[in-house]
This record gives C-alpha cells, sequence and structure tokens, in this order.
C-alpha cells in the first residue's frame, strides 16, 4: 500500500467486498511505510482493536498508526471511532461505507488537531469518494506533528516547565471546587510547572477508578494533545490503583496533591534535617506504590513528583524501604532531643518564646525579618520556609523574647508530612504566645483562618494564648480592613512597613508581660546568634 496515501482505492474496494460478503466489520493498521500492521475482523457493528500501546509516541508525535475499516450500515465516524483516535494518537482513522452491492461508498476520515473552534481534539473531514482521497499523507502528517510541536514551544522562559492539566473532582460545591484548584494552581507553579488547563467536574460520587468519569477521562487526553500537556495533576489525593488506572489509560503522568506538595518541601529542603524528614516523608508515600513495576509507576519518578532526597527506584525491596524509614524515624527523633535540649537551655535563662504560624505564603518570614532585622529566605512562594528560624527580639527595659518563624501550614497537609516533621511542629508546642499571620487580601483568607485554627487543634496548640495578625493591609482598602479586624479582633499590620508595628508590639508586650508597652522606648534589633 502507498505511503503517501491514507488509503489506496485497490485496497479499499478489497476491504469493502470482504467485509459485505462476512456481514462484518474489517480493519486494518498500517504504519506509514505503508505496511500493513494489523487485520481485525469485528462484528458487523464494530470492531475491536488490539493493544498497540508497545510503541509510546511521544508528547508531540502521533502513534505513526492510521486506521482503516469499514462501516457497513452507511453511518459515519462513531463516537468509538473518535475515541480510538483520541486515546490512541491514531494518525488518522477512516470509516469505508459499504453499499448493498459491496462497492465502497464515500469514505469519513478525521485526525487530530492541537486547536479546534468546536473544542474538540479531533477535525472531522468532508466525505469523499475513494478515488477522490488526497496522495499526500506524509506531508500532511508532518505538518500536523508540526503544529502540536509548536503548542510545546515555550511563549517565554517563564513557560520553559513541564506543562500539565489541573484536574479537580467534586461532590460539593462549584465555589469550594474552584477555590482549592486555585490553590492548587499556586502550588504547581511553585514547583515550576505551567498550568495550561484547570478542569472541574461534578460527580454524585467519586469514581472508584478513575477519580473522574471515564468521558471525562477521555475529553482530559485530548486536551493533553492540544495543549502540549504531560502531565495531569488531580487536586485529591489519589489511591495507587487509581494511579496507575488513569495512567495506563491515559498514557500520561499522573500526580495527585501530596505529591506536588511533597515535591516542593524536596525543592525546599537545604539543610540535612529537612532533606530527611522530606525523604522520610517521600518513602512514607512510596511504600504502599512499591509493588511490581508498572508504566505509571515508572513516570511518577520523573520530575516533579520524584525529585529530591527521596528520589528513588521504585524496584526498592520493601523490607530495604521500611528499614530506611525505621532509621530516618530514629535520626529525626534525635534531632527532637536536640531541639529540646536548646529549649530547656532557653527556658533555664526564662526567655518567652513567640512563633509565628500562619497560612503558607501569608507573609510570616518577611515579619520576622522586619520585626527582628534578619535575612532569613523570602519568596513569594509557598514553602519558601522549611527550618525554623530563631531570632532575639529586645523590648524595653532589658527584656528579651526569642521569636520563631515556623514552617506554612495547607489544606489537607500530607499525615506523613505532618508526621517527618513533629520534630519542627514541637518548636510551636513549647511556645509561650502564638502570632497567627493571615493575608487578609486573599479573597479566602476566612477559609484559611478555618484550615489554620484546625490543624492548630490537630497539634493541640489551641490552648495556646494567640494574636491574630492580619498582614499585607496595604493591599487592601483601610476601611474595609478596619472593619475586618474589629470583627475577627484582630491586629492591622504591613509586614514590610515597621511604622505599622506599633499595636502589634504593644498586644504582644502585654500577652507576654501582662503589662502595657512603654511606647516612648524603642524595641532593639536582635542578636546576631540564633535563638
Amino acid at each position: 500500500m502507498s505511503p503517501d496515501s491514507v488509503i489506496t482505492p485497490e485496497v479499499g474496494r478489497y476491504l469493502a467486498q470482504v467485509s459485505r460478503s462476512t456481514g462484518r466489520q474489517i480493519g486494518i493498521l498500517v504504519d506509514r511505510r505503508g505496511q500493513i500492521d494489523k487485520i481485525i475482523v469485528g462484528t458487523a457493528k464494530g470492531i475491536f482493536l488490539p493493544d498497540i500501546s508497545s510503541e509510546r509516541p511521544g508528547l508531540t508525535r502521533l502513534r505513526g498508526m492510521r486506521l482503516i475499516h469499514t462501516h457497513l450500515s452507511g453511518e459515519p465516524l462513531s463516537e468509538e471511532d473518535l475515541t480510538d483516535l483520541t486515546l490512541l494518537r491514531l494518525d488518522w482513522i477512516a470509516a469505508i461505507t459499504v453499499n448493498a452491492d459491496g462497492e465502497p461508498g464515500l469514505v469519513h476520515t478525521a485526525h487530530l488537531v492541537p486547536q479546534n473552534a468546536d473544542n474538540h481534539p479531533w477535525l472531522l473531514d468532508k466525505p469523499v469518494a475513494l478515488h477522490d482521497i488526497p496522495s499526500d499523507f506524509l506531508e500532511s502528517i508532518e505538518a500536523l506533528e508540526e503544529e502540536f510541536a509548536s503548542v510545546r514551544r515555550a511563549a517565554s522562559p517563564a513557560e520553559a516547565g513541564e506543562r500539565a492539566i489541573l484536574v479537580h473532582v467534586t461532590t460539593g460545591s462549584y465555589e469550594s471546587a474552584c477555590e482549592s484548584l486555585a490553590e492548587l494552581e499556586e502550588l504547581v507553579r511553585t514547583t515550576g510547572v505551567v498550568s495550561v488547563q484547570s478542569v472541574v467536574q461534578r460527580r454524585r460520587k467519586i469514581d472508584p477508578q478513575f477519580a473522574v468519569g471515564r468521558g471525562k477521562l477521555e475529553e482530559l487526553v485530548g486536551l493533553s494533545m492540544q495543549r502540549g500537556a504531560e502531565l495531569i495533576i488531580f487536586d485529591m489525593n489519589l489511591t495507587p490503583g487509581q494511579v496507575k488506572t488513569i495512567a495506563d489509560f491515559t498514557e500520561l503522568k499522573v500526580l495527585d496533591r501530596t505529591q506536588v506538595i511533597l515535591d516542593i518541601f524536596a525543592q525546599r529542603a537545604m539543610s540535612t534535617e529537612a532533606k530527611m524528614q522530606v525523604e522520610l516523608a517521600q518513602l512514607k508515600y512510596l511504600l504502599p506504590r512499591l509493588s511490581e513495576k508498572n508504566t505509571a509507576m515508572s513516570r511518577l519518578t520523573g520530575g516533579i513528583g520524584g525529585r529530591g532526597p527521596g528520589e528513588t527506584k521504585l524496584e526498592i525491596n520493601r523490607r530495604r524501604a521500611r528499614d530506611k524509614i525505621h532509621r530516618l524515624e530514629k535520626e529525626i527523633d534525635r534531632i527532637g532531643q536536640r531541639r529540646a535540649l536548646r529549649r530547656s537551655l532557653r527556658d533555664r535563662h526564662a526567655l518567652p518564646v513567640v512563633s509565628i504560624v500562619g497560612y503558607t505564603n501569608a507573609g510570616k518570614s518577611t515579619l520576622l525579618n522586619f520585626l527582628t532585622h534578619s535575612d532569613v529566605t523570602v519568596e513569594d512562594k509557598l514553602f519558601a520556609t522549611l527550618n525554623p528560624a530563631s531570632r532575639r527580639l529586645r523590648f524595653p527595659r532589658e527584656r528579651d523574647v526569642i521569636v520563631t518563624d515556623t514552617v506554612g501550614l495547607i489544606r489537607d497537609l500530607p499525615p506523613d508530612l505532618m508526621s517527618a516533621f513533629r520534630a519542627t511542629f514541637e518548636e510551636i508546642r513549647d511556645a509561650d504566645l502564638l502570632v497567627h499571620v493571615v493575608d487578609v487580601s486573599n479573597p479566602h483568607f476566612e477559609h484559611r483562618v478555618e484550615e489554620v485554627s484546625r490543624i492548630l487543634h490537630q497539634l493541640e496548640l489551641d490552648a495556646t494564648s494567640t494574636i491574630l495578625l492580619f498582614n499585607k493591609i496595604d493591599l487592601c482598602d483601610p476601611e474595609i480592613v478596619s472593619n475586618l479586624c474589629r470583627i475577627h479582633n484582630a491586629v492591622p499590620v504591613c509586614a514590610r512597613d515597621t511604622s505599622t508595628f506599633g499595636p502589634f508590639l504593644s498586644m504582644m508586650h502585654r500577652h507576654l508581660w501582662k503589662e502595657p508597652l512603654i511606647t516612648h522606648q524603642e524595641t532593639s534589633g536582635p542578636q546576631t546568634s540564633d535563638g
């Protein structure tokens, strides 16, 4: 068969005659050299394609196979045909209608496209007679793959990372889903991944196999081709079985919310302690997934979701993984004991401890820096701080305070991560005062206040005296901020503007020493050593 034609008239006529004489649909899979790879005999209503996934296409390439088959009732391409075209990334699909006399009628064809006004991943061609099919197939395929490749080319250096489709499936409200998805998009941005599409699906219940419905999953495959995405990231925690079935179905790398958060922590971990904590959390996450090697798990380890100190071959023996977890837990326990010793020395000197807590990216580290003239790392990204940083702050009358920055909290923080960072969270446990920093400019700040309060309750810290600090007031209307502070009993501040610190410092002083701050005296900066 000629490689330059979707199908030659001779082959098409032969397929039509065999199909009519057998009363069955007949199909062939043809490679780009024009060689017939497989012959398929179906029923009168359809054919069932064999597994052709052993040769996986690249992100910008099609399968290298075209499907040509017959239709006995004169029908056009069916939904099943278009689904096969999309899921298998076929070069082309053609359906030859068969007349009653066994002669071929019109030929219906379709191919995938990067962009489509109908928002479908395919384009239906105009039906033509067999001898009118164009003979520039290879040239058309090369041009088509070039179009897909152009989608992948980054428009700017900021878009040079991996590309992902974000998916939220919910049984609740659409508004809550959009809020959560916006947060996932921020998490993904922090990892360096480019979000190219966000998808929300509401269902009566979560599908136990695919999380979303099968139809939506087919749609995601088409979107991944159109947007040049190699990742599907779910705004939920997937089971190992769901990861495998979704990855096998889509032939894409599949991540869940936990993996994204673990990946951020892996990127942020700089100290030996932080690296151990992240590795422990990663191993605990991967342990139930360390089964026999499969394509879903092999895709899990590259780039986002698989980097950092916890990266390991998935063929690792379960016993070795458990041994490593045990060793890391013992070492982190020793770290906790050393922290406890340092805290006891501070207690011996009767130094009050103030811990800054709050949702990630609320401005905790910025507050510590401007409050104590420090240089703790600050970025407009989530989880910029993994290790607690302690600095000394001097109040009037030679009164010193240890101020500690802590790991940012977030909704659905993975339990294994909470467990791994327990030595870090113990810093909060011994605080005399908590300063709960809130980004009041965020439209969902009330939900975030509730989430942090819930986590503090889990850590049994809700009995500790707390100052609610509304940060980033420079981004809000002053009258609105004033009303919000009155409603929530909060103190307003701009962490980058020390002139706004007066009411906050006065309240801190009253909490710690049960007396007002003498305002005409100034607080001094921290000692150069850590607390």
